[in-house]
């Protein structure tokens, strides 16, 4: 399993396993799979980037995320990191996507 880290308060870790996975699916009430990433909230995004460093950080909520990310980045700095670290739990690299 790999991990992402992203600047925020600190460095922290992306990590989509099963338990993060689970989460999102909890979350959205579908499947990941299921999950259109191109028509995200921010709401919603919040809670996948939240999924993925919660298992750091229990006390995480999406809300604090959201203050992360507004505070010590930026939203599209946070979500490449997000995305890298999600396409690869598939085993998918960025090339692949765009030449796919």
């Amino acid at each position: 399993m790999s991990y992402y880290p992203i600047q925020l308060d600190k460095v922290r870790n992306f990590k989509y396993g099963m338990r993060a996975l689970s989460l999102i699916e909890k979350k959205f009430k579908k499947p990941v799979a299921k999950i259109d990433m191109e028509t995200l909230t921010m709401e919603e995004t919040a809670t996948i980037i939240w999924a993925g460093l919660q298992h750091e950080d229990k006390d995480l909520t999406p809300e604090k995320v959201m203050d992360l990310v507004d505070e010590y980045s930026d939203i599209k700095t946070v979500i490449e990191a997000m995305g890298e670290a999600f396409r690869n739990v598939f085993g998918e690299t960025e090339n692949e996507e765009k030449n796919g």
